[in-house]
């Protein structure tokens, strides 16, 4: 930013309050906001350049400069600014009066679309000094549905996807001015808002909570007043001011959703969504409500369960890693976390699949492999690696299995990037034949399946819908699962008996699939049973990942999607079971699925988001839920007994399911 810009912004901003017309300033004016912030960061500058700015923009028709108090209140609320140099702060400070009191006016006399409105309230806001205009940005960014919050007590990060697609409904609490409401001293522009903001501008049920936006403007929106009520204040402008009317009111009813709550994902307090939208709200102190609650639409009352809690309602346990150690909420420690040896299969360091090789007498095994084709073998007791590392697959690995033969051998498969599988025996290290297949868009999944003529044989998936059945002792495809081609994203085998085994598979559309490797005509349903529709259609259940989940006399599918919900099914009949496990904030996004039987018989699943770092352990039995969160980004998950593996972005990792 050079100081002949500003000169000559100055100028044509002089000409054009002169003539009350003219817009030549504004270019120039875009192309100076370019230097004053770049990418967040304010520059050195701006607080010397933006009193004599402000100053001349004030004098300006108010209905020709929404778009200057918009970026002068980006400006100010930038995640990246100096502090004001002393010998500035009282100039900057009276400019900073004089924004609020043209900004507001330019709020009146403008009709501006909805979304801009709102961008000019917050801007409004953040001139008077309150921490609410720091929401300017990550609130009201038009390409994002999801809302990400800061817990004001740990800083902890909590993110709900898809937060403003739904229609809003008033919270059942309308929130308060402090008692007696604070007002700002010596004036303010605010007294003409009030008068504007109109009971009736959100609709019937939502009268409150403009009240409680006509206090603010009354009082003139103090820096004491609680950041939920001045969200009021500014859905409210949106209602009156914005349009067209129709998007405006919808646009203010979503706004006002965020006067609610939610729920740390870390330290399990309660806070105002407010309180998590700036970076440090004043006076922020958590709240004491067991669930967020709304009004339905027919006046009564319903209420959400926590995404930290379990299926009984109650609070979750909470764990957290410090170091090796995991350490339960209450300090206690719970049990260690093992780092495989030498976990670096990849040349990134991640894993991308695992598998667990169980083999009767001998010690248990984990394979891990990543980027570079390489498979590692681990004892899964110590974590040491069994072989030197296993080369030859010809590219990257995505996935595994282990396939117990008939004959009392575990062979170990490997799909890749370009379609290639490999087999190779784990007691040996050594690849079994040559990598075999050549199929688009790489093998996504595989899994065993036994079926009633005694034969194991290994099931692979491809994003481009391909599922084949191979014999693993020739490497010859000996059948087709998928006729509608649907593309695969996950797999697995369910035993419905000793010797029989069904296949569940999700594809990319978010649909369930069942299918019988025992018949020969993939057409042909066999003893595949699907899941029940209308359960899937009312839970909005978009299934994203699968996993066979042992119990204590059968085994049933898990199918998880990316808002954290995690239903159980019975493949005899296609029915749920059970509630599922909840919607969660903290594990929301592409799912990860295990589940094994430590606890005395008691299935317990264990549920994350690829690349995220949080992990839910669930009792379906109880309905008990466990949170982990750890300091790696887990790719992928396996369970062996009483443990859980985590393929992640570093390496490989073991964690016990129970106190040690």
């Amino acid at each position: 930013m050079k100081v002949e810009e500003v000169a000559a912004l100055l100028e044509q901003l002089a000409a054009a309050a002169a003539t009350g017309s003219g817009d030549a300033w504004r270019q120039t004016w875009t192309y100076l906001a370019g230097g004053l912030m770049d990418d967040g960061v304010v520059s050195d500058g701006a607080y010397a350049a933006l009193p004599h700015l402000v100053e001349a923009v004030a004098a300006l028709p108010p209905g020709q400069t929404v778009d200057f108090w918009v970026d002068m209140g980006f400006i100010v609320t930038a995640d990246y600014r100096p502090p004001v140099p002393a010998d500035l702060e009282a100039g900057f400070g009276a400019a900073l009066r004089l924004a609020e009191r043209a900004a507001v006016r330019s709020l009146l006399a403008a009709d501006p679309p909805a979304q801009v409105c709102a961008h000019l309230v917050l801007s409004c806001v953040a001139f008077a000094g309150h921490h609410m205009g720091e929401a300017l940005g990550p609130l009201l960014d038009p390409r994002e549905s999801g809302l990400p919050l800061v817990c004001p007590g740990c800083g902890s990060d909590t993110e709900f996807p898809e937060f403003f697609v739904d229609p809003a409904r008033p919270p059942l609490e309308v929130p308060v001015l402090p008692d007696p409401a604070p007002a700002r001293q010596g004036g303010h522009p605010w007294g003409e808002v009030a008068e504007v903001v109109r009971e009736q501008a959100l609709g019937e049920g939502w009268e409150p909570f403009v009240r409680v936006a006509r206090d603010v403007a009354v009082a003139g929106v103090p820096p004491e007043a609680p950041g939920r009520a001045v969200l009021c204040l500014v859905a409210g402008m949106v209602a009156v001011r914005g349009t067209p009317q129709g998007a405006a009111g919808e646009l203010a009813r979503q706004l006002m959703s965020v006067t609610g709550y939610f729920r740390c994902w870390d330290c399990e307090r309660m806070w105002t969504i407010a309180d998590g939208l700036a970076e440090n709200p004043d006076g922020a102190r958590p709240q004491h409500h067991p669930a967020e609650v709304w009004t339905e639409s027919d006046g009564s009352a319903a209420t959400v369960e926590s995404a930290a809690a379990g299926g009984t309602g109650e609070a979750a346990t909470r764990f957290r890693q410090d170091g090796n150690a995991v350490i339960a909420a209450d300090g206690t420690p719970w049990g260690r976390i093992s780092v495989f040896a030498d976990s670096t299969p990849g040349s990134s360091g991640g894993v991308s699949a695992l598998a667990v090789v169980s083999r009767p007498g001998r010690p248990t095994l984990v394979a891990g492999a990543g980027d570079a084709g390489v498979v590692c073998l681990w004892d899964v007791a110590d974590g040491r690696l069994v072989h030197d590392p296993l080369p030859g697959h010809p590219d990257r690995i995505r996935s595994m299995t282990a396939l117990p033969m008939p004959d009392g051998r575990t062979l170990l498969a490997s799909g890749g990037d370009t379609g290639k599988i490999a087999l190779w025996n784990p007691v040996t290290g050594q690849p079994v034949r040559e990598p075999v297949g050549d199929w688009p868009g790489g093998v996504t999944g595989m899994c065993a399946a036994t079926v009633p003529d005694g034969r194991t044989l290994l099931v692979t998936a491809t994003p481009k819908g391909a599922v084949r059945l191979w014999d693993p002792d020739t490497g010859e495809c000996v059948g087709r699962l998928n006729p509608y081609g649907s593309p695969i994203q996950s797999i697995a085998a369910v035993p419905i008996s000793a010797s029989h085994t069904l296949i569940a598979a999700s594809d990319t559309a978010g649909r369930l699939h069942v299918w019988d490797p025992a018949v020969d005509d993939p057409w042909e349903s066999g003893a595949a049973v699907q899941l029940n529709a209308r359960a899937l259609a009312d839970a909005d259940h978009r299934v994203e990942a699968v996993a066979a989940v042992p119990t204590h006399d059968r085994t049933v599918l898990a199918t998880g999607d990316n808002r954290g919900v995690v239903m159980l099914w019975d493949l005899a009949t296609g029915a749920p079971i059970g509630d599922g496990l909840p919607v969660s904030t903290g594990t929301a996004g592409l799912p990860v699925l295990t589940a094994t039987t430590p606890h005395g018989g008691r299935t317990v699943l264990v549920t994350g988001t690829r690349h995220g770092h949080r992990l839910r352990i669930w009792e379906p039995e109880t309905g008990a839920v466990g949170h982990i969160a750890l300091d790696v980004a887990l790719t992928c998950l396996a369970t062996a007994g009483p443990d859980v593996i985590v393929g992640h972005d570093r390496g490989v990792l073991r964690l016990a399911l129970t106190r040690q």
